[in-house]
């Protein structure tokens, strides 16, 4: 199977005739297959362009809408979940594959059912590794049942209070089993991840690593009918060119080599907000960032030590220097937006003194050696991953802590991060209106067990009160069930918990109509180019 693979000033070439949008990115996608990765670049160059999910959240709003699902109805022992199908929606018609139905049920059987069953045909495609639905539901499906080919029926073995927030997750994308069927005779299953089908937006074209991805908007998306512009404006092609350095991105932005820069830096935004021909967007996001130790290695197996590196480390400076004023220091593993925010968590101060205290009590007073990973891309949580590890490289070696600082590619850097080769590693979430997307993906017993968990921190009493969270449906009793597993996460100190960020967006002016997403998305099906 042969693509052609068009240099981005070819590609610029035609964007005038052709209403060609170009979106500065940040990084390469690891998959095109939205339910083996966990990242935004991964996300946005799948999920959210390429897929649709039985439910979602309305742009720019953490409110949950049908989709692909147009209702549903829950039992009375919140159980069972009914779902009715939308009718007529196309998968994508492209040079390597051309559907003979629509979406049906049997599709969104084959999706969940290939994270779900171990000896399904196409679960160990791409590895067999599911994260996200290995962390939040696991064994608790108990039955996935078409009723008609527009009904299904989802059963669970207990209450799990945010099983509908899962469904609406990326890694909850209805992927075409017509053409899992199709590769399978063909022997090539592999492609399912690398060529992808889906009822989006937004369908394949091409992909050149770490520089281009090429999409064709959707003539028969099912939901054109939301689009409220002017079609003239409408964009045909869509084009991520792959630019890590986000200075760069914004200097391709000012010469007109594409419209839309992700995650730009934050050290530009006065040059930006003072470009006449540029739009600059912001919104709170709903992200953590925050240094893990492993508490599976040593020193770090030791509270005392990791309670140090908590009070060693200046997260006031981080936050002017990196940050230049848009987050606020992060006491809590989940963002105050969220419901189970608890503002009055004992935070830990900036003490150099107390922390060499510490490293006496743990018998460490002459200090250790280490290894920190520090982020290579631009991370909404993260504007300045190598910055701040210099930083940190400093603050820890005036309590003796000496930190040898070392990164990876992208791709690479998340596949390691869920072995446990590391120490300290930075990183950082954005989740989604539930505090179970911080609190269970991050920090529970199953999360270790599928990668996630980037500290190894299993901590029974922890797990069981977040367990006992998602079965409860009261969300008052809820947030009293997480507060109670934060205050233990805080004396536990498996993070450094360091920011919540801001989260920007800039584009050109001729841009219009696009909604800047609380998830940290981008999507592109409402844009219009004048």
């Amino acid at each position: 199977m042969k693509y052609i693979f068009f240099l981005a000033s070819a590609l610029l070439i035609q964007s005038a005739a052709a209403k060609t949008f170009i979106n500065c990115s940040e990084a390469s996608p690891a998959s095109f297959n939205p339910q083996v990765v966990t990242d935004a670049p991964s996300y946005n160059a799948s999920a959210i362009t390429l897929y649709s999910k039985l439910l979602r959240f309305e742009l720019g709003t953490t409110k949950m809408i049908p989709a692909l699902a147009e209702s549903y109805t829950i039992s009375k022992d919140e159980k069972t979940y009914t779902f009715v199908l939308r009718k007529g929606v196309k998968f994508h018609t492209t040079s390597y594959f051309k559907p003979t139905r629509d979406f049906n049920a049997d599709d969104v059987v084959f999706s969940i059912n290939r994270q779900r069953i171990k000896d399904h045909p196409f679960h160990t495609v791409s590895g067999g590794v599911y994260t996200q639905y290995e962390n939040n539901i696991k064994d608790n499906i108990k039955d996935v049942v078409v009723l008609d080919p527009y009904k299904v029926q989802i059963t669970l073995n207990e209450v799990q209070a945010p099983f509908l927030a899962y469904i609406a997750g990326n890694y909850m994308s209805i992927l075409s089993a017509e053409y899992a069927e199709k590769l399978t005779k063909e022997n090539r299953k592999q492609d399912m991840d690398q060529f992808p089908i889906g009822t989006g937006p937004f369908s394949f074209v091409a992909y050149q690593k770490d520089s281009l991805i090429r999409y064709a908007a959707h003539p028969d998306y099912w939901d054109a009918k939301s689009y409220k512009g002017k079609k003239e404006n409408r964009i045909d092609k869509l084009i991520f060119a792959i630019t890590p350095d986000q200075t760069v991105r914004y200097q391709k932005l000012k010469v007109g080599e594409c419209q839309f820069v992700t995650l730009p830096s934050i050290a530009d935004l006065d040059d930006m907000r003072a470009n006449k021909n540029v739009t600059v967007l912001s919104q709170e996001g709903l992200n953590v960032g925050y240094l893990a130790m492993n508490v599976t290695k040593k020193p770090f197996d030791n509270v005392l030590v990791r309670q140090a590196v908590n009070h060693a480390l200046n997260r006031k400076l981080y936050l002017e220097a990196i940050y230049h004023g848009t987050g606020i220091i992060a006491s809590n593993p989940v963002p105050p937006a969220l419901w189970s925010y608890d503002k009055n968590l004992k935070d830990y101060e900036y003490n150099p003194e107390l922390a060499k205290a510490l490293l006496k009590k743990a018998g460490l007073e002459q200090g250790f050696e280490t290894e920190m990973w520090t982020l290579p891309v631009t991370r909404p949580y993260n504007p300045d991953g190598k910055k701040m590890g210099e930083l940190m490289q400093a603050d820890l070696a005036k309590i003796g802590i000496i930190v040898k600082l070392q990164t990876f590619e992208w791709p690479t850097f998340l596949k390691k991060s869920r072995s446990g080769e590391q120490q300290m590693i930075q990183f950082g979430w954005t989740g989604n209106n539930d505090p179970d997307t911080f609190l269970n993906d991050l920090l529970s017993c199953a999360s270790v067990e599928s990668g996630n968990n980037t500290a190894r921190w299993c901590n029974s009493e922890f797990n069981d009160l977040v367990m006992q969270a998602r079965r409860v449906t009261n969300q008052s009793k809820r947030a009293e069930l997480y507060k109670k597993a934060e205050r233990i996460f805080k004396a536990e100190a498996p993070w450094v918990t360091l920011a919540h960020a801001k989260v920007f967006r800039v584009m050109d002016k001729k841009v219009k109509n696009f909604k800047i997403d609380p998830f940290g998305y981008d999507y592109f099906d409402q844009v219009e180019l004048e």
